[in-house]
């Protein structure tokens, strides 16, 4: 894809001047073509108990910069195995375009397809059944059942049942209804008919979840059967639990079947949840509507009092967080995930624990079971030993042929790796390959082998297929193939600019190491550099400080089109993982909350000293670059050492948390970050001064008199995470004191900023902004 061949610039933007002019044409066809290579986002194997192959479709996307859309593809494969554990996948010649599909859900046997095509404005949400030749089935669910499929990581849940003649999944409820008003004033009486007689009222607010889900209803479970299609709401679940992640229990015979599902409850206020590990959560059961789980062609039963009236039972009662269940092959387990070190502390995110419940024999559920730790918070590991569990969600199927291994990708320091983990015993083993500084993902199992994929800093992503060396002798060393595969393919100037970068993890020591720290918040934290092979004699290639946001996030290894695209144009990069990231334990993590400003900013200027002492950097020769809370930091940095940073650039930074607490839909982050564990108590939607106070301390507005660095300000207009009156207001008050200051609204988007079209822009303007000031 060539865009830029299309559409020639003829003008210049707004605020570049000629001299830049080529230099954002020059970098801008770099740009695309790094912004056009694919990436794998899932992965389903079927199997053929016929002849023994296998047929593997992968879901690619990749970005329309023209329509600032993600293209969705399916690329299909025939697995064929050979002796030596050969293994070949034979390619479709083409992909298949997934045009204005949301979701994708294969059947368990593979035989089966659902298509989610969620409406625009009152249209009725479209479901498909597609079989091996055709479509079987389509209906249309309209507005007055249910509004779109939930389709992202948070909420979104849909789940064949086991004869593959219901799909249980989550949407948004319908639409309330809103007074009708007429010249006569008030109508009692609704009416659907639009015409300029009338018009419909707003009715009540209602509280939403914060950023991303700004206009989304109230997610809410519902059944299909896809015989007769027949939708219905699943009833009993109570109006103040928002409902995600539906798996089926196992069904018993002669039994009503269960649904396993997690709710968030909110009383009061809904606090944003993206992002958030730290909203209080649950499993719940609750009957399905249906008559039975196995003839086929039932039509679901909506006369049946018992289902009507039928309590939902909490299963995890004695745990404030449980999300992503999992019932075991035999259907005897239910594991999930928990967070409740976040919960229970008040940090957004912070290290997993994984947990198990022994599902009844007739299969039905109590608010009594005894919940097993399989693995509990890991506090400080040993040097090179398992850090604790870093894992946002599981693989649909995540089970190896034994029934009690489960393959799971986590964070291990800077790298994202691929675990096994027995669930009976609580071994966890690490099965990509420990020797390599790569982030591993897997994508699907292919009974008990491994399809993943690999990538690094200076890497385009691989496919990966690993298997066992010796399954017979029990041994835990793992052999892991090269897949060619048509997207591996890159331009060969990609190819070529990327085969002359490398890149390290270093550890980076803490600097004044107090009594006061715990063990795990005294080690050592990581930073990664990555640099030109063929360093110059005459001079550094400058240096970009790249900060992550969160603060409890990881910058990993893995490929980044746009930091790969900064390494390209002639730029070091040093991505920092100041304690409080996760993949280092709970206490390094736990140490940051309370120290905001202070321990982190001073760990970024110990990593930019190290590689400067490492004789890596120029000191005069330096840019930072952050978003959210990597724009804290940044914007933080520039008033701390002015004479450290030469020029920066941030994206939705935290500027001001005394104007932070009072517009954005996590409040609670301020307390907890300002305070430490104790703003989890002081936390209110009315804060005093003494808050306020401190909360001016603790940002970099609060510094802003010695700030002196060219700064580069994107903001996202609808980002409610953080409002852009606070990136607004310290870019006004670099102006007042006279620094060169740039600001770049995107209109449309929120606090990622990563619709194609802003993304592009953004690293676009990025590089210029860094390279008028450093070369």
């Amino acid at each position: 894809m060539d865009g830029s061949k299309a559409v020639p610039l003829t003008e210049m933007p707004l605020g570049i001047d000629a001299t830049t002019e080529d230099e954002y044409a020059l970098q801008s066809r770099l740009l695309q073509e790094f912004t056009s290579i694919s990436s794998f986002d899932k992965a389903w194997i079927k199997s053929d108990t016929r002849n023994g192959s296998q047929q593997a479709m992968f879901s690619i996307s990749q970005p329309n910069l023209l329509a600032n859309k993600r293209r969705k593809f399916i690329l299909s494969s025939h697995i064929s195995k050979g002796s030596s554990n050969s293994v070949k996948f034979e390619w479709a010649p083409i992909p298949v375009e997934m045009t204005g599909v949301s979701v994708i859900v294969p059947s368990p046997s593979g035989s089966k397809l659902l298509v989610v095509r969620n409406p625009e404005a009152e249209a009725p949400c479209q479901f498909e059944i597609w079989g091996p030749a055709q479509v079987e089935k389509e209906f249309h669910i309209p507005q007055s059942v249910h509004g779109s499929v939930y389709a992202d990581e948070w909420f979104q849940g849909i789940s064949w049942n086991s004869d593959e003649t219901l799909i249980a999944y989550v949407a948004e409820e319908p639409s309330p209804p809103k007074p009708t008003f007429t010249y006569q004033g008030y109508k009692k009486v609704s009416t659907i008919d639009k015409d300029s007689a009338n018009w419909k009222g707003q009715g009540e607010w209602e509280e939403e979840w914060g950023e991303t889900y700004v206009g989304k209803r109230q997610p809410a479970l519902f059944v299909i059967n896809i015989n007769s299609g027949d939708t219905q709401a699943v009833k009993g679940i109570e109006k103040h639990l928002s409902v995600g992640q539906v798996v089926w229990a196992p069904p018993v015979r002669g039994s009503q079947q269960y649904l396993v599902f997690v709710g968030w409850s909110a009383d009061t206020r809904k606090l944003g949840i993206k992002y958030c590990y730290n909203r209080p959560c649950a499993l719940y059961a609750v009957k399905a509507p249906l008559y039975g789980s196995e003839a086929d062609g039932q039509e679901i039963n909506s006369r049946d009092n018992s289902i009507k009236d039928s309590p939902v039972v909490n299963l995890t009662k004695s745990i404030s967080s449980a999300y992503h269940p999992r019932f075991s092959p035999d259907g005897k387990l239910l594991l999930f995930l928990s967070s409740r070190s976040a919960v229970d502390s008040g940090a957004h995110s912070a290290t997993d624990s994984l947990h198990r419940i022994d599902w009844p024999i007739d299969g039905v559920p109590c608010s009594s079971f005894i919940i097993f730790d399989v693995i509990p918070v890991v506090m400080c590991a040993d040097d090179g030993c398992f850090p604790g569990l870093y894992c946002s969600s599981f693989l649909r199927n995540p089970w190896f042929s034994d029934g009690c291994t489960m393959v799971v990708s986590s964070f291990w320091g800077s790298c994202q790796v691929v675990l096994s983990v027995n669930v009976l015993s609580g071994e966890v083993l690490r099965i990509s390959p420990t020797n390599s500084n790569f982030s591993w993902n897997v994508l699907s199992l292919d009974g008990d082998n491994i399809i993943a994929v690999s990538s690094s800093l200076v890497n385009v992503p691989r496919i990966k297929y690993g298997y066992l060396v010796d399954r017979q002798k029990k041994s835990t060393a793992w052999n892991w193939l090269d897949v060619p595969s048509p997207t591996n393919e890159c331009s060969e100037k990609v190819e070529s600019l990327l085969s002359s970068l490398q890149f390290s993890i270093m550890n980076i020591p803490v600097r004044d190491v107090s009594d006061s720290l715990t063990k795990g918040a005294g080690k050592p934290f990581e930073a990664i550099f990555v640099s030109s092979k063929t360093k110059r004699s005459d001079s550094f290639d400058p240096l970009i400080v790249f900060l992550h946001g969160g603060p409890h996030t990881v910058s990993l290894s893995s490929f980044s089109k746009s930091l790969a695209f900064l390494s390209t144009i002639g730029f070091n990069l040093l991505l920092v993982n100041y304690r409080g990231s996760l993949g280092f334990g709970e206490e390094a993590l736990q140490s940051l909350p309370g120290n905001i400003g202070s321990q982190d900013v001073n760990d970024v200027l110990v990593a930019v000293d190290h590689v400067i002492d490492m004789g890596l950097a120029s000191p005069s020769k330096i840019a930072i670059l952050g978003g959210s809370h990597g724009g804290f930091l940044t914007t933080h940095l520039i008033g701390q050492a002015p004479e450290k940073f030469f020029v920066a650039a941030t994206r939705n930074p935290a500027c001001n948390l005394a104007l932070m607490v009072g517009t954005t839909d996590i409040p609670d982050w301020c307390y907890v970050e300002a305070y430490g564990i104790e703003g989890k108590n002081r936390y209110t939607e009315a804060p005093s001064a003494e808050h306020l106070a401190l909360f001016h301390s603790k940002s970099p507005i609060s510094q802003i008199s010695k700030a002196k660095t060219p700064t580069l300000f994107l903001l996202g207009a609808q980002d409610i995470r953080l409002p852009i009156c606070s990136g607004l207001q310290y870019a006004r008050a670099l102006k007042e004191k006279g620094v060169a200051v740039k600001v770049i609204v995107f209109p449309n988007d929120n606090h990622p900023i990563d619709k194609p079209q802003s993304d592009f822009e953004s690293f676009l303007n990025i590089g210029v902004w860094f390279k008028r000031y450093l070369f």
